[in-house]
C-alpha cells in the first residue's frame, strides 16, 4: 500500500501532527508514505511530493504550520491559467491529478483540509480516486463535526490578544474593536468574545444594527465602565448589508475584511468614544498548537489510515460527542457548519448581557 498525505487550504495549527500520526500509523502497517508538496498544483511540477519516514516526521507534533505547505490556489478543477488574450481564467485539470497520482503509484490519499478541500476530495472520489479526509480548519465549520484540528489555538490565541487588549482600553476609556477570522461562521468570535468577556460580540449568524451596537457602547457608559470590548467576526454583516470584502485573485474565495475599520469610523462618528481597532489576521493561523489540537489533530491522522486500512474509502474522519468516527463525504461536500443560535453559548451570551447586534 502506498498513500499519500495532502494539506490543503490554508495552514493550521495541529497539521503537522496529523502528518506525523498518519505517516507512523501507515508505516507501523509497513507501507510506503509520499506527502504532495502544496498542495494538488504539485503534481504539476517537477518535484511534486517528499518521501515521508520516520526521520521527516521526526520531532514536528508540537510544530505550527505544515511541513507540507499550503495551498489556497490547488483546486484542480479551478487551476489558474493565462489565456492567449492575456486575461486570466481558470482550467479544469482534475483528471491530470489522478493519472498523475496512479502514475506515482498512489492507492489512497489521506486529504487533510477544510470546507473547500472536502469538496474538491468528494468529486475526485466520483472520478475513481480512493481518498479518506481530514478535517482542519481554525474556522470551526466542517458540517457535521464537533471540532476540527486548529480551532481551540485559534481560539487561544484570539483569547488571550484581547486579555491585553482589555489593558490598553481601559487605560485610555477606548471602545476598541477586535476582528477575528472565522470567515461566514461566527464560533471563533462566539467563543473567544465570551472567554474575554467581551462586552458586544457580532458574528455572522446574527446580521447587526449599529443602533444595537450604539446602543450597547452608551449602556456600558451609563452603568458607570469608561471602555468598550467588541469582538468582530470578519464575516459579520449589516443587518441590511452583505460581507466586508477585500477583493478576490483567480482561483481563491474572496478575502473578507474591513469590518472593524468600519465600526470603528462609525462609533466615533456617533459617539463622543475614541474607538480603535485591531485585526488579528493571520496570528491566529500561526504558532504552536494547543494540548488539546495535538492530541485531536493525532486521533485525526491516525483514524485516517485504520481507514484506509479497513477499504472505508470515501469518507471523512470526525469528531461527535468527543468520540472520533467516519461519515461520507457526500455528506459534507458543499455544506459548512453555522454557530446554532439556539445553542447554550448563544443563550449564556444573552443571559450574561452581551450585545449580539440585533
Amino acid at each position: 500500500m502506498k498513500i499519500a498525505i495532502n494539506t490543503g487550504g490554508g495552514d493550521a495549527p495541529g497539521l503537522n501532527a496529523a502528518i506525523r500520526a498518519a505517516t507512523k500509523a501507515a508505516l507501523k502497517r509497513g507501507w510506503e508514505v509520499i506527502g504532495l508538496k502544496n498542495g494538488y498544483g504539485s503534481l504539476f511540477t517537477d518535484k511534486p511530493f517528499v518521501q515521508l519516514d520516520h526521520d521527516a516526521v521526526q520531532g514536528i507534533t508540537m510544530l505550527g504550520g505544515t511541513i507540507l505547505g499550503a495551498a489556497n490556489r490547488g483546486n484542480p478543477f479551478e487551476m489558474p491559467v493565462t489565456n492567449e488574450d492575456g486575461t486570466r481564467g481558470t482550467e479544469d485539470r482534475s483528471d491530470e491529478v489522478i493519472s498523475k497520482l496512479k502514475e506515482l503509484g498512489v492507492d489512497a490519499v489521506v486529504a487533510i483540509g477544510g470546507d473547500g478541500s472536502m469538496h474538491i476530495a468528494n468529486k475526485l472520489a466520483q472520478k475513481g480516486m480512493k481518498v479518506v479526509g481530514v478535517p482542519k480548519t481554525i474556522d470551526n465549520d466542517i458540517w457535521d463535526c464537533d471540532m476540527t484540528l486548529g480551532f481551540d489555538t485559534a481560539c487561544s490565541i484570539a483569547t488571550d490578544a484581547i486579555d491585553r487588549i482589555h489593558t490598553t482600553a481601559e487605560s485610555h476609556q477606548r471602545v476598541m474593536i477586535v476582528e477575528v477570522m472565522g470567515r461566514y461562521a461566527g464560533w471563533i468570535a462566539l467563543h473567544s468574545g465570551m472567554a474575554a468577556t467581551a462586552d458586544i460580540i457580532l458574528i455572522p449568524e446574527i446580521p447587526f444594527t449599529m443602533e444595537s451596537v450604539i446602543k450597547k457602547i452608551n449602556d456600558v457608559h451609563r452603568h458607570g465602565r469608561e471602555y468598550v470590548m467588541i469582538v468582530a467576526a470578519e464575516g459579520a454583516t449589516l443587518k441590511e448589508g452583505d460581507h466586508f470584502v477585500k477583493g478576490k485573485q483567480e482561483g481563491q474565495a474572496e478575502r473578507l475584511g474591513g469590518l472593524a475599520q468600519f465600526l470603528e469610523k462609525e462609533i466615533m462618528e456617533h459617539t463622543d468614544k475614541e474607538a480603535r481597532s485591531v485585526v488579528l489576521g493571520h496570528q491566529q493561523r500561526g504558532g504552536r498548537p494547543s494540548a488539546l489540537d495535538r492530541l485531536i489533530s493525532l486521533r485525526f491522522g491516525s483514524e485516517a489510515v485504520r481507514a484506509i486500512e479497513d477499504g472505508d474509502f470515501n469518507k471523512m474522519i470526525v469528531m461527535q460527542k468527543n468520540e472520533i468516527t467516519r461519515i461520507p463525504l457526500e455528506q459534507v461536500a458543499g455544506r459548512f457548519k453555522t454557530v446554532p443560535l439556539d445553542g447554550d453559548t448563544i443563550r449564556t451570551a444573552r443571559d450574561l448581557g452581551k450585545c449580539l447586534g440585533d
